[in-house]
């Protein structure tokens, strides 16, 4: 009886340990994958890209937190912080453009990498963020 229940606690630790590990290589492949087969440009848009009709049918998400939010953003974005992307993925469309932002592009390139990878090809990232965009935006309302 002793052996036996050493045998079942064995099991249920080595497939605990497991399940992080498997779980850890199903992200890595799911990166990897993305990375050999996406364009070099892929996921990105330029603030001079930003015309007034890419304006007017993108979707833009500010990933800055509440505050910075609250005190200057891109007319009607929306906002979700760059680590709540995953979590809150069924209020980002599939079937629009969404532009993801923060203040330079580091944060959000994170967020829409994480996004991209988890099957949104329609997210990309605003490649100098919303400085850029003040400065370098085709259109701005």
């Amino acid at each position: 009886m002793i052996l036996k229940n050493m045998v079942a606690a064995a099991a249920v630790t080595f497939s605990f340990a497991m399940t992080p590990a498997s779980a850890q290589d199903a992200a890595i492949d799911a990166m990897q994958e993305y990375m050999m087969f996406s364009e070099y440009e892929a996921g990105i848009i330029l603030p001079q890209q930003i015309d007034q009709t890419v304006f007017e049918t993108a979707l833009f998400v500010d990933t800055r937190d509440a505050g910075q939010f609250e005190e200057g953003t891109i007319p009607g974005a929306v906002n979700i912080e760059w680590r709540e992307v995953l979590d809150r993925i069924d209020e980002i469309p599939e079937d629009r453009m969404t532009i993801l932002f923060c203040n330079t592009g580091s944060l959000s390139a994170q967020a829409t990498f994480a996004l991209r990878v988890a099957g949104r090809s329609n997210v990309t990232v605003l490649q100098t963020g919303f400085t850029g965009w003040q400065r370098d935006a085709a259109y701005k309302p």
